[in-house]
């Protein structure tokens, strides 16, 4: 038996030092991509000691890539990004822009080409949605509105990404680069080069157009049947190696048949297998192997990281640290703020963006190929994000203070959070009678709804508050009375008419200002009724301990059982109490 066996060494390494490094930066509440980025530095050829292979490192990066972009293709939902199009499509894009283009001028600063300066901008401007979706799981909000304003923003600049990896090799000679080599020589090299720009690109756009072609047209349809077929074998090890084989082959060979890049034949893949009604078997089933390769990704960007640079351009890292965590922040904060949307909303997203993850190391990655950027603006790059991906959780522990500060200061937040919005004041056409023992709905989404529907079928009048402005205008349209904004607000509840209330009905996922919102209710109505949902029993006693009214745990049953109990409580007589 052979003893030079440098891949099994390049796995044992990343995957032996990720675990101890990750497992170190959990126990210090960091995110454990912290530790995994650690590992591969401690094992790179920039550090004494034992250097795993680094070309190794990175055809497993290679497969790392595919299977996290397979990953976000599975979870890429055009209908959640739909609801949240008005502020996540145009914040994301204006935010971009404006993180590109503050990292241009600091590239230009620094001496650096057109486009090193463009990659550089567009790597610093695209935040982690891995690091994201861990930092609201855990503080429960994934599924609330803010929430899902934060993963939809984090999906379009995913998007915005992919092209940018389509459109970057072909332009690359045209922003002072080189163009590719494809194995076939100098010869074809320059040959390349000299073709028209507007053909490059017209040969690059009809490439991917065909790609995205066969993927929807056949596809969409061949590979979710296929799926269906490995799982009546009943084989859960057929049905694994069927998912991943899709997403590595499927990539692979959109890079061969194509012309494309792995990334955007995986996220095509995983977005096709969506259809299926197993995608999330098929997530559920792949998620080790993209977890174990995400891990050897993160390990070998590592890898590729000068320490030097720390002690060397101390100056450029703080700067590159002060736009990811600052910089792009306030960008997107105020970009929501002019979108109309809540202080909430707008101080969520901006610590949901205060990073840079793994989307900018493949940006990074491709300009050094494509030499357009210097290798010092790749170690920047790694530093920043090491440092912003550090420094997240405690950019979220400041959302709370800060909201408090604005609330303190009631003046400033009036001027920021609802300056002249129609849609936060209730129409003076709402009929009277509807404003008088009624039900006062906060949250209109899953839970919401049901509980709509059911008041609607009894014809018990009911004035929705929700965060959602999109939502708020189309029930306007439909009739039903809504205000916009954050019903932890007293604004938002006195604009529902909670004085004259019977019932406040809590059915956001978002127990976060429930407390403020029961307060409230019961200052402005002492002999309001309250009904609160949570997602778990210790949420559920904290809320009891506070006296928050009838409470439900779950989502499906939960809207069931709120539902019945509210309208059990109309069928019964009320005492007469001065309303």
């Amino acid at each position: 038996m052979p003893h030079d066996i440098p891949l099994i060494t390049t796995i044992a390494a990343a995957l032996g030092f990720g675990l101890i490094f990750g497992f170190i930066a959990t126990r210090l509440k960091l995110p454990a991509l912290v530790g995994y980025l650690a590992a591969g530095i401690l094992i790179g050829p920039a550090t004494p000691g034992f250097a795993a292979d680094t070309v190794l490192a990175g055809q497993l990066a290679e497969i790392g890539v595919m299977l996290m972009m397979f990953g976000v293709g599975l979870h890429f939902s055009l209908d959640d990004l739909w609801e949240v199009r008005r502020i996540a499509l145009p914040g994301a894009i204006l935010q971009i822009a404006a993180a590109t283009g503050m990292g241009m001028a600091l590239a230009h600063w620094w001496g650096w080409s057109i486009g090193g300066g463009l990659v550089f901008g567009l790597a610093l401007s695209v935040a982690s949605t891995v690091v994201l979706l861990r930092a609201l799981e855990e503080r429960g909000i994934l599924d609330s509105f803010n929430g899902r304003i934060a993963v939809g923003w984090l999906v379009v600049e995913d998007l915005v990404t992919v092209l940018v990896l389509v459109l970057l090799p072909p332009l690359a000679s045209s922003l002072g680069g080189v163009t590719p080599d494809d194995g076939h020589g100098a010869a074809d090299a320059a040959a390349a080069a000299a073709v028209p720009l507007w053909q490059t690109l017209a040969i690059t756009f009809g490439k991917v157009g065909g790609f995205i072609a066969f993927m929807l047209l056949i596809g969409r349809k061949l590979f979710p049947w296929l799926l269906w077929q490995v799982a009546r074998t009943n084989s859960r090890e057929l049905f694994t190696l069927c998912v991943i084989a899709a997403a590595v082959g499927i990539a692979y060979g959109a890079t061969k048949l194509f012309g494309i890049s792995f990334a955007l034949g995986a996220f095509f893949a995983g977005m096709v297998l969506r259809e299926s009604e197993l995608s999330h078997r098929a997530a559920e089933e792949s998620l080790p192997l993209r977890d174990a390769f995400a891990v050897l990704f993160f390990v070998s960007v590592g890898m590729l990281f000068e320490p030097t640079i720390v002690t060397e351009q101390p100056l450029k890292l703080l700067a590159v640290v002060g736009i990811i965590v600052f910089g792009k922040s306030i960008a997107a904060y105020l970009l929501v703020i002019v979108l109309r949307y809540p202080l909430r909303t707008a101080l969520t997203v901006s610590a949901s963006l205060a990073q840079i993850g793994e989307f900018s190391f493949i940006l990074a990655a491709l300009g050094i190929s494509l030499k357009l950027m210097p290798h010092e603006g790749q170690s920047l790059i790694l530093a920043g994000a090491i440092i912003s991906i550090a420094l997240n959780p405690v950019v979220f522990l400041a959302v709370k203070p800060l909201e408090r500060w604005f609330g303190r200061n009631t003046g400033l937040a009036a001027k920021f959070d609802r300056s002249a919005d129609p849609l936060a004041e209730l129409p003076m056409t709402v009929p009277q009678e509807h404003l008088h023992d009624q039900v006062v709905l906060v949250g209109y989404g899953r839970v919401g709804r049901r509980i709509a529907a059911a008041l609607t079928a009894q014809r018990i009048p009911f004035v929705v508050a929700e965060q959602n402005r999109e939502v708020v205008d189309q029930l306007r349209k439909e009739g039903i009375p809504a205000v916009a904004g954050n019903a932890g607000e007293p604004a938002v509840l006195i604009q529902a008419h909670i004085a004259r209330a019977r019932m406040l009905v809590i059915a956001t996922p978002d127990t976060f200002h429930v407390r403020s919102m029961v307060e409230t209710a019961r200052a402005l109505n002492p002999n309001i009724k309250t009904v609160v949902r949570t997602h778990s029993e210790e949420e559920a006693e904290l809320l009891s301990n506070e006296r928050a009214g009838k409470i439900f745990i779950g989502e499906h049953e939960l809207a069931n059982g709120m539902a019945e109990f509210v309208l059990d409580d109309f069928r019964q007589p009320r005492a007469h109490n001065g309303h």
